[in-house]
């Protein structure tokens, strides 16, 4: 086994998870992450936890979804106690297929989802980590070869994190501060409102409300947007590609929307149900350790010179205590590029220009 497989696992036990003897450990195991698997079980062992592996398959899924009358038992009582007692949830992912239940229908996929509320949030209340193990099908994906697109996963993930969240401190205190955030960037200039929310430093850790590895992001929940946005970071969403996305927003809510590609992607995610069409999260990318587009949300979005902005549920770790967030059976990021002529500001202050931050 490559030793970078065995580090990936130990910081994902020791630093993300903070794993203790005895913890009821969910490890969900991505159909190509079988090796990081392994490794995680024996890190789970030596800690003396206890573990539960299951396996996640986009194919299998695809099966399920496409031979079911599409009534959906609300939230199966087995699936929600596991979770209900689960300590944490480890996610494995590692797609051999990256499109692999691209051709689910889209009522299905949202009839599933929505049949599924309690389970989600269930696990939400674990500590839960979500990180990729690379693979063949990733690497194409992001156009390049196998042996380089490791490297870049583990630049971008056995990283020192403690340093980084040192450095995402500064920007979460002046997000903590602040009441309005505005964005302005090619074919984007959009006002939010984050008036008494707070900002999670995300720094691969659940002792910093981060769960995923690799991580790299300062992000809070907006309660109020106003304005135009662009994203001109292609994605793939729901195994379906979407490019140069624009949504305009009016008293919080999505009122237009475009897409050069993947229109009707966009249509079915903000039609899922009545929080869907409002943001959950504003995302800003601090991982200079992820330095391309590799058409993977997990990573894309912690790039340095970024922004993204999620559509549905808010995360509770940015609102006041007693207050709800939006909600929403679905979170899809969606993501700008802060390049040259951009500007992000708080409170009328400068925090990035043209991609770097003021104290840069």
């Amino acid at each position: 086994m490559d030793d970078r497989v065995r580090d990936h696992a130990s910081t994902l036990v020791e630093w993300s998870a903070r794993i203790e003897a005895g913890d009821d450990v969910v490890v969900e195991v991505g159909e190509g992450a079988h090796e990081l698997g392994v490794a995680v079980a024996e890190q789970l062992g030596e800690k003396d936890a206890n573990l539960l592996s299951t396996y996640r398959s986009p194919e299998l899924q695809r099966a399920y979804l496409t031979a079911h009358d599409g009534e959906f038992e609300r939230d199966p009582a087995y699936e929600l106690a596991l979770y209900e007692r689960a300590d944490s949830v480890l996610i494995l992912k590692g797609s051999n297929n990256t499109a692999g239940s691209a051709d689910v229908p889209g009522d299905v996929r949202r009839a599933h989802s929505k049949a599924r509320q309690d389970i989600r949030e269930a696990r939400l209340d674990t500590d839960w980590v979500s990180t990729q193990h690379p693979t063949r099908a990733m690497a194409q994906q992001a156009g390049m070869s196998y042996e380089a697109y490791q490297e870049f996963v583990y630049d971008a993930t056995l990283r020192d994190w403690e340093a980084l969240a040192d450095e995402q401190a500064r920007l979460k205190d002046i997000l903590d501060a602040g009441e309005t955030v505005r964005i302005r960037s090619a074919g984007t200039d959009l006002t939010l409102d984050i008036g008494g929310r707070t900002a999670v430093n995300s720094a691969a850790s659940v002792a910093y409300d981060s769960h995923n590895l690799p991580s790299g992001e300062v992000f809070t929940a907006p309660a109020d947007t106003a304005g135009v946005v662009t994203f001109d970071v292609p994605m793939t969403i729901q195994g379906r590609r979407v490019r140069d996305v624009k949504l305009t927003f009016k008293d919080g809510v999505v009122v237009d929307f475009e897409a050069e590609q993947g229109a009707d992607v966009v249509e079915e995610v903000l039609e899922t149900d009545g929080g869907s069409r409002r943001l959950g999260e504003l995302g800003i990318g601090m991982n200079r350790g992820v330095d391309r587009v590799t058409d993977n949300i997990l990573f894309d979005e912690k790039m340095g010179g970024t922004v993204h902005l999620a559509l549905g549920r808010a995360y509770d770790a940015c609102l006041p205590a007693g207050e709800a967030g939006n909600d929403s059976a679905v979170h899809e990021d969606l993501i700008t590029t802060m390049g040259e002529g951009s500007l992000l500001e708080v409170d009328g202050e400068t925090v990035q220009e043209d991609g770097r931050f003021v104290w840069e």
